[in-house]
């Protein structure tokens, strides 16, 4: 009776810590955590991430496309004689809430959008969602020749106007692997040529994988859903556009994310990279070029 007694003594503190240690991991279950760095930048190569920044940030890119490859040595040196820019800021209102314009040489094109992270990725939550939109606007010249050789006309500001709307679609499997998909709609207030239709869809996926705490490689591929049979009917020509596909690295340096990529797309916007993608990876239509963000904090200083 003794031994049984000094058992239940010695034991009983040792139950109350299992029932102790069950309900501090139930109450854990309760808490939400969420998924941290999906994507390190907003930008995956040409187009966006679900990522925003942290409130009262700013980000500062400077994008950089050289020449194709197949442009030769002489007359060009592999594409180094070439140069398109694109300069754009992003500023977060929220931790959720983003807005950014940008330049772009190609076209002489502004642009400016908005991003909104309506789902973050946590323990309860399996993905981030992200839905993303804006505008670019053409300020050529009236009168230009487009990259399928059609002459550009506009009658009035309007007409030089694009859309753009995104659906941003990510999740974070482990330490190393992210992936996104990015269901698009582009809209051209006007067509380079009648036999183009003024709507867009398309389905973009893209994804990161984590080499190191500093590099990754990254891809993403933008399936564009056209007619071409109709085009080419009506036309009398091939469908003068590709699908575009970009494969990088990205390097972490503190705060700066360099971003080193080849793609077929030359342009830096939307209707550009989206929409009027000309190269092909397999006759060597592939331009080189990269990113640099720094990401600067406008907080004010607590006193």
């Amino acid at each position: 009776m003794k031994k049984l007694l000094f058992f239940l003594f010695i034991s009983s503190p040792l139950f109350a810590q299992d029932d102790l240690l069950a309900m501090l991991e139930k109450e854990d279950a309760k808490k939400t955590t969420f998924t941290q760095a999906t994507f390190k930048g907003t930008r995956l190569i040409n187009g966006q991430t679900v990522e925003t920044l942290a409130k009262q940030h700013l980000n500062f890119w400077i994008s950089h496309r050289f020449g194709s490859l197949n442009s030769g040595f002489i007359d060009n040196f592999f594409g180094l004689d070439e140069a398109k820019i694109r300069l754009g800021v992003e500023y977060s209102l929220t931790d959720r809430i983003l807005l950014g314009a940008g330049r772009s040489t190609i076209e002489k094109t502004y642009d400016l959008y908005g991003k909104y992270k309506v789902l973050a990725q946590s323990n309860k939550m399996p993905v981030t969602a992200t839905l993303y939109g804006g505008m670019a606007t053409n300020t050529m010249p009236t009168g230009y020749t487009t990259s399928i050789g059609n002459v550009m006309r506009y009658e009035n500001n309007l007409q030089r106007q694009s859309y753009f709307g995104q659906v941003l679609i990510a999740r974070k499997f482990s330490d190393k692997l992210s992936l996104q998909i990015m269901p698009t709609v582009l809209h051209n207030n006007k067509s380079e040529s009648i036999y183009l239709d003024n709507n867009l869809l398309s389905m973009g996926v893209g994804g990161r994988y984590k080499l190191t705490n500093r590099f990754s490689i990254s891809a993403e591929y933008y399936k564009n859903l056209v007619d071409k049979e109709d085009y080419e009917e009506g036309a009398g020509t091939a469908y003068p556009y590709q699908d575009s596909f970009s494969v990088g690295v990205d390097i972490e340096t503190g705060g700066h994310v360099f971003q080193f990529h080849m793609t077929n797309s030359r342009g830096m916007t939307e209707k550009h990279f989206i929409g009027q993608t000309t190269g092909t990876w397999g006759a060597g239509d592939i331009f080189y070029g990269f990113n640099i963000a720094r990401t600067f904090s406008l907080e004010p200083k607590k006193k």
